[in-house]
């Protein structure tokens, strides 16, 4: 089935966005995902199981993730391992560029400060 393009696909949900993020440091299973989106945002974004699930589904459907065999020793072979594809590593990549024009409007209405690079 042909990709839709990236830019169609925007803006993506922060759950979402968060998740292929997690995503691009390597294949990880369902909870393991929850654990790393919980660690980035701490308390910024109320997070629940279900809702991580759900945007999971999406993601796959979307063939922004896709299922792997991922398997680490000892681990429960009920776990379901996901990693990023390629066409979601494009997606996130323009919702980056999304957020960092919006980023830059921001700055340009003086609503965040300069950046000090």
């Amino acid at each position: 089935m042909p990709f839709k393009a990236a830019d169609s696909l925007l803006p993506l949900t922060p759950i979402s966005f968060e998740i292929l993020l997690a995503l691009l440091d390597g294949e990880r299973h369902g909870y393991a995902i929850l654990q790393a989106v919980e660690a980035r945002l701490s308390s910024t974004l109320p997070l629940r199981t279900g809702t991580v699930y759900r945007a999971l589904a999406r993601l796959l459907d979307e063939e922004l993730t896709e299922r792997s065999g991922g398997e680490g020793a000892g681990d429960d072979p009920r776990r379901r391992y996901y990693r990023i594809t390629t066409h979601g590593r494009a997606v996130a990549r323009a919702e980056a560029r999304r957020l960092a024009d919006q980023v830059a409007a921001a700055r340009a209405h003086r609503l965040l400060p300069e950046s000090k690079r």
